[in-house]
């Protein structure tokens, strides 16, 4: 069978007991980056084989682990970070094991946008996830789409981009608009700012920022 096992966000004791002894217990663990999963594995003294799985081959290494699973192998899959499938690979293999029968089970665990969306201040009710943005194509489209989305909007952005995608956001949702961008959760500097998107753009104008982020958007 196939487990996948959430992994901590910065901080390495954000990790349930549950999957630490699953991760003790498969016969391969598929990581996106053997160096950052070993450190995680090592400060828990696990000690199992590690094979790539990323965005980068998980096409071309699919079948051959459909094919383990079949005869026989315990996996789990983990990322560097978080929970996989929540804008991390995982997709594909769960939806092949699904279409062959293999038994899929996720732990609960680590994912970013939870504690983000809850510290936010705003709506918890109902959310829309959007994961990353669309860099280019469809980003108008979404964006269009987005100012009117009666739900609190979450999604990821990289640092480098942050401010220009604040900015952005600001000409199709209005500058008065309500969001929260928490940065680093879990770790040393973990950083939640909230106010309207031009009080934070010019915030992190002032104070560019660093770390994987999460943005929270209020509905109008």
């Amino acid at each position: 069978m196939l487990y996948l096992v959430p992994t901590p966000l910065g901080n390495l004791k954000d990790i349930t007991l549950r999957a630490i002894e699953v991760l003790q217990s498969v016969d391969v663990i598929l990581c996106e980056d053997t160096r950052t999963s070993s450190k995680l594995l090592t400060h828990y003294n696990i000690h199992k084989p590690l094979s790539p799985y990323h965005q980068h081959n998980e096409h071309k290494v699919l079948q051959h682990l459909v094919d383990q699973l079949a005869a026989g192998k315990t996996m789990a899959l983990i990322t560097d970070a978080g929970t996989p499938g929540i804008s991390d690979p995982a997709f594909l293999l769960v939806r092949e094991c699904a279409r062959q029968n293999i038994k899929v089970e996720c732990l609960p665990g680590a994912t970013a946008f939870v504690p983000a969306l809850v510290n936010s201040a705003l709506p918890t009710t109902r959310f829309a996830f959007e994961g990353f943005l669309p860099p280019k194509k469809g980003r108008h489209t979404l964006l269009t789409k987005l100012a009117t989305e009666e739900r609190t909007i979450v999604f990821y952005e990289s640092p480098l981009r942050l401010v220009k995608t604040l900015q952005e956001i600001s000409t199709y949702f209005g500058e008065d608009r309500q969001c929260s961008v928490s940065r680093e959760i879990t770790k040393m500097f973990e950083e939640t700012t909230r106010g309207t998107l031009k009080e934070v753009s010019e915030y992190y104008t002032a104070k560019p920022p660093k770390g994987e982020i999460v943005v929270v958007i209020s509905p109008p």
